[in-house]
């Protein structure tokens, strides 16, 4: 009995035929690879590289695999996990001044936060007033 997976399309094959899998299936793809890599006997490094990926990233794979299954493999978001810039405490900063002086802009808001040690942006600050609705209202002519 041979069984082969080729990875340029991803294709398994066997003798009863053969299954195509999508390309933008990426926990497949990974999961290819990872059986490739376990059960054939070619060295890791090749495996990786035929499906497009480092020696070390096949490790990661190989060890998320085995400690969570084809779950672990799943893509996770990337970027931050939380709003380490926009802390309760700036927020409420950008309300209070916000209140305290409804025509101060969000460039003023971002400098008096600056001064004050808390590193934010003006994009950050413009989130805010926009979040909490506390956008200057524009006179229609």
């Amino acid at each position: 009995m041979s069984f082969s997976i080729d990875p340029d399309p991803l294709r398994f094959r066997g003798p009863g035929g053969q299954l195509t899998i999508d390309p933008a299936d990426v926990l497949t793809q990974q999961l290819a690879m990872l059986i490739t890599g376990e059960c054939s006997d070619r060295p890791v490094a090749e495996v990786a590289a035929r499906f497009g990926y480092s020696r070390q990233r096949y490790y990661q794979l190989l060890a998320a695999f085995r400690k969570g299954g084809a779950q672990a493999l799943q893509p996770k978001p990337t970027g931050p996990k939380s709003d380490h810039r926009r802390t309760p405490e700036v927020i409420r900063r950008v309300i209070s001044q916000r209140f305290l002086d409804p025509d101060c802009s969000s460039e003023v808001i971002t400098q008096k936060l600056v001064q004050k040690n808390f590193p934010i942006s003006q994009r950050s600050v413009e989130r805010i007033i926009a979040d909490f609705g506390l956008q200057k209202k524009t006179l229609r002519t």
